[in-house]
């Protein structure tokens, strides 16, 4: 066993979230009593997040700021005399383009790679990590004391992960980039290992419940359904789903909104001046959306242009809407019925999400928990329980949703960590989460004879066709550390390695690697020992964990070589 498996004494989970981030923390000896949220930043004290916001230098070099100093600011008169530079708009929602989003629908970044800002504000929040850590432990090595977990959103595709691996190791999260004291968790998988243990001794918690968590976060909206096996243990029973239908779509929508009421032009115009478009979606936040819970008929959000965005009236042409603004001094109203026209796109689409991963449960869903930032609208709570309380007998929001995935990643981290990261599944060290349910059908290129009936283009040199050999299909319930084996012997008799392409698809099935959907996930380079045609090597893949594992060793005599499965990151 090596050092790393030994040594871990500090637990961080880590909630990269796209419109805000955060972490917890805990020593290993002291969880029972102590999981702790960071509510430090930039030398304020309360806050449980920070704002995932980037400020950089004219070149994009070099971060300025970052959190909650980097977002836009109201300029007062006396400041813009002040500030003779311009600075560059703040980068933001980045962490959208690691989703399957089509082009036309990732945030638009300026002249940077969303892995540069990724890697970048990895960084600082490891900064403040690594310092709180220092503080709290100060005999704690980071890179061999400290177990990191970070939480993924559940429909991220499966080079997300990698691609975060490869981020953090940049960021100088972790000191090698395969290292085991990083680790991944999906974000409602989190939520829900935080929701069951501060459920523990009450009647919901007691083995066999089934319950649903619903993860609101700014960009994402996740889902998971799981069983409670046991105290300690939960699986999950359907697959987990989600969309892109978080809290800044309900922004969108805003300025969707405000478009009808004075145009599009006016709009691009501003659009074009990002500082102010982030000041009133801001403003709009605080306002109009986090206010707003659908119980009130005389509820009014007032935007006064002159106020909050007064280079709008500039922007301004038509008369008509001049006329009528005038009259109004500028100012906007927003009544309850137009900010429920605001809200219920996006809220019709979290409703969908919902419904549709009930009626895949067969079993009854006794209760449901909303997490995330978005969970903390009233009006979304109540658009959820008017839909589902005849369904689910308990729908509730835990004590700060805001921390529940970060908190959750903390307690993940610790279930894992004992005695021996690669082997979470013993009776001495059960992982909290005990089964997942694969969302992707798996296999690998296999060549065939070809022969009559099969497609005449897909005939190689030699006489051979490359097929689909499925592996694993989706929807399979899995262990964490439940591993796949198939063999495979050499082609010539002095290979001392093969190359496999290891392939997945939404489908339940396939036939072709080339398939509609089919995708490269990645390759697996398996060693032979010896020579000759006789050698014969089993090689095994675990899906039940975030990250796949590969392992192999010779049939014969059980020795175990070295083998390594690597990402495709292509687009």
């Amino acid at each position: 066993m090596g050092s790393e498996e030994n040594n871990i004494r500090v637990v961080v989970g880590l909630d990269f979230g796209t419109s805000y981030s955060g972490f917890a923390y805990c020593h290993v000896n002291e969880y029972k009593n102590l999981v702790s949220s960071n509510d430090l930043w930039h030398g304020e004290v309360g806050q449980l997040k920070t704002n995932t916001v980037l400020q950089y230098d004219n070149e994009y070099n070099n971060v300025k700021s970052w959190g909650a100093p980097a977002l836009a600011k109201k300029q007062t008169r006396r400041t813009r005399q002040q500030d003779n530079t311009k600075d560059n708009r703040p980068v933001e929602l980045f962490k959208l383009h690691l989703g399957d989003l089509l082009e036309e629908f990732k945030p638009k970044l300026p002249d940077i790679d969303y892995k540069k800002a990724i890697t970048d504000y990895l960084r600082k929040i490891g900064q403040v990590i690594k310092e709180t850590i220092a503080k709290h432990w100060p005999m704690i090595d980071y890179f061999k004391n400290v177990l990191l977990i970070i939480t993924i959103p559940a429909i991220f595709p499966e080079k997300s992960k990698a691609i975060m691996r490869i981020c953090a190791f940049n960021a100088g999260l972790i000191e090698k980039e395969h290292s085991i004291n990083l680790q991944f968790t999906t974000e409602p998988e989190a939520a829900a290992v935080y929701c069951i243990e501060n459920l523990k001794g009450e009647t919901l918690a007691r083995p066999g419940t089934n319950f649903m968590i619903v993860d609101c976060g700014g960009g994402t909206v996740d889902l998971t359904v799981r069983k409670l096996i046991n105290d300690n243990q939960l699986g999950e029973i359907t697959e987990s789903s989600g969309g892109f239908c978080g809290s800044t779509f309900i922004d969108k929508e805003f300025i969707k909104y405000l478009r009808k009421v004075i145009g599009d032009k006016p709009m691009d115009l501003l659009d074009k001046n990002y500082e102010k478009m982030q000041y009133l979606i801001q403003q709009f936040c605080k306002y109009g959306k986090i206010p707003f819970t659908g119980d009130d008929p005389d509820f009014s959000y007032e935007l006064d242009i002159q106020d909050t965005v007064p280079i709008l009236k500039q922007y301004i042409s038509d008369d008509d809407v001049i006329e009528t603004l005038e009259e109004d001094e500028w100012v906007i109203e927003i009544d309850s019925e137009s900010m429920k026209s605001i809200f219920e796109p996006v809220v019709q689409e979290i409703l969908f999400l919902i419904k549709s991963q009930l009626d895949s449960t067969q079993e009854t869903c006794s209760a449901m928990f909303l997490v995330g930032g978005f969970s903390e609208s009233k009006y979304l709570q109540k658009r959820i329980k008017e839909k589902f309380n005849r369904r689910v007998e308990n729908i509730s929001v835990p004590i700060q949703p805001i921390a529940a995935i970060a908190r959750g990643a903390s307690i993940y981290g610790l279930s894992i960590k004992s005695n021996d990261l690669n082997n979470v599944g013993n009776d001495d060290n059960k992982c909290v989460i005990s089964t997942r349910v694969l969302k992707y059908t798996y296999g690998i290129e296999v060549s065939h004879d070809w022969k009559e009936g099969d497609p005449i283009r897909k005939k190689t040199y030699g006489g051979h066709i490359d097929k689909f050999g499925c592996l694993v299909k989706r929807g399979t319930e899995m262990n964490i550390d439940q591993e796949i084996t198939n063999y495979c012997v050499p082609l010539y008799s002095y290979q001392m390695n093969m190359t496999m392409k290891i392939y997945y698809t939404q489908e339940y099935d396939g036939e072709y690697c080339d398939d509609p959907g089919m995708k490269l996930l990645g390759t697996l380079t398996v060693g032979f020992p010896g020579s000759g045609f006789d050698r014969c090597v089993l090689f095994g893949l675990t899906f039940g964990k975030m990250e796949i594992i590969a392992t192999s060793k010779d049939k014969q005599t059980g020795q175990i070589y070295k083998t390594t499965f690597k990402y495709s990151l292509d687009d």
